[in-house]
């Protein structure tokens, strides 16, 4: 835009926060005052009042403004509450009945990975893991899935700074080696947890992205170890694509 003059001042604040949310990187209030056409004064006076009331945060590094907890609920709410929800569940269901186990749309969140929906297989013998439980980065599926999707500098300053419980034996706790493995996640577009976070638990997840190609969610799959061992998981994993892609369709066509 070409005047800050000419922009609402109740538009003000949605278009900081359009224009942060569509950065993978941090912004300063001087380039988000360049991007949407508002003086110096204006943007960091308003990105002031933003950052006081959560909608935004300063990165760790002080390399600029993210988009805040309030934000970030906000994105969510918006998305769960439209009429795609009822469609991305639809598409959820179809991706139980080929795989025949619970499935999972997941989405990051600051105490870990939170489960937003999910079709419960049949199967009287399940792992129980609800709508709005919170789950580790490190150990899960979907976790992975979604540090695997970050910049290779933001990964390894995220996975520093983590606690990295143990949950199982087989939990990566070193950082060196979870890096490597986010490394091959990445390059593979999957992740498996090989009973990380619950002994028995077999799991798979690949990252939904947006139109423009980034991560947004991650769709899985869990089993206990008995029905499903991580070589039968592994011939499921087109139809976990197959699905990632529907769902970036049916989410962001609406």
């Amino acid at each position: 835009m070409s005047s800050g003059s000419r922009i609402p001042t109740n538009l003000r604040t949605l278009l900081i926060l359009e224009a942060v949310g569509a950065q993978s990187d941090p912004m300063s209030p001087a380039e988000i005052g360049r991007e949407i056409g508002l003086p110096k004064q204006t943007t960091h006076r308003l990105c002031n009042t933003l950052l006081e009331e959560g909608f935004l945060m300063r990165d760790e590094r002080g390399r600029g403004l993210r988009p805040g907890r309030r934000a970030r609920m906000m994105g969510q709410g918006v998305v769960h509450s439209s009429s795609s929800h009822v469609a991305r569940h639809q598409v959820l269901q179809e991706l139980a009945l080929q795989i025949g186990e619970t499935v999972n749309f997941v989405v990051p969140e600051d105490r870990g990975m939170s489960y937003q929906d999910r079709v419960e297989t049949d199967w009287p013998f399940r792992i129980q893991l609800p709508v709005g439980t919170n789950v580790p980065f490190h150990c899960t599926a979907s976790g992975k899935t979604y540090l695997a999707s970050l910049p290779k500098a933001e990964r390894r300053r995220l996975v520093h700074v983590m606690h990295l419980e143990r949950h199982t034996d087989t939990t990566i706790t070193d950082p060196d080696d979870l890096l490597a493995e986010l490394h091959e996640i990445a390059k593979q577009g999957y992740a498996v947890d090989r009973s990380e976070f619950y002994d028995g638990m077999v799991a798979m997840a690949v990252p939904v992205l947006d139109p423009t190609g980034r991560y947004c969610a991650s769709v899985a799959f869990h089993a206990p170890e008995q029905r499903l061992s991580v070589e039968t998981a592994m011939t499921k994993v087109d139809d976990l694509v197959a699905t990632s892609k529907k769902l970036t369709d049916t989410i962001f066509s609406s």
